[in-house]
């Protein structure tokens, strides 16, 4: 899975329709650029990349101001569905990555607050196994290998906890109605653009 993928259909969904020059400038108002290492070139491939997989739909074409030609794109029915592909993968499973969860976490206004809650649920229950597997390998001390690797399990407890802990919250944010979700009156994200 890639970050750059789900927040590029992710933006371009969000616009209905928009051009990589839109992608691009909405992407590094939110950042990106630095916790998902989305660069220019990786947007503009992207866009190309996915066009040819039949994911985007070119619909317009604008002159270039001096450069090459705008081209605006907007998600077909293939792309709504890889988008809602990765989305959840993003939001649930944690051997997806953390620039995936990342951009997943920033477009998930996009899914509707229940459907979202049960994706993040699915991806604590790994938080809490991973934890608990690490405390259980600090305490077995049979494991025969040198005292200071023991070190790597104090660590991965520490991560899975934190993990734990911000998903902990996340979900209860969410129960309590915080963010405009999908569902929501006011919906943060439009829906995908009439075909």
């Amino acid at each position: 899975m890639s970050a750059t993928r789900l927040l590029v259909l992710g933006v371009v969904r969000m616009f209905g329709r928009a051009h990589g020059y839109q992608v691009r400038r909405e992407l590094l108002s939110w950042s990106a650029d630095k916790w998902a290492n989305v660069q220019p070139g990786s947007i503009y491939h992207a866009l190309k990349k996915m066009a040819a997989e039949d994911l985007l739909e070119k619909i317009d074409v604008e002159p270039g101001d001096g450069g090459p030609d705008r081209v605006a794109y907007r998600l077909s029915p293939a792309g709504e569905q890889e988008f809602q592909i990765l989305i959840a993968k993003g939001l649930s499973d944690p051997a997806a990555g953390n620039a995936e969860l990342c951009a997943a976490v920033s477009l998930m206004p996009a899914l509707p607050r229940k459907y979202t809650i049960s994706l993040l649920r699915q991806n604590l229950v790994h938080f809490e196994a991973e934890e608990r597997r690490s405390r259980m390998s600090l305490e077995d001390d049979t494991w025969g290998k040198p005292a200071h690797v023991s070190e790597l399990f104090r660590l991965w407890g520490g991560i899975a906890s934190a993990s734990r802990e911000w998903l902990t919250g996340l979900i209860g944010r969410l129960e309590a109605g915080e963010y405009v979700m999908a569902d929501d009156p006011g919906s943060a994200f439009a829906p995908p653009a009439p075909k």
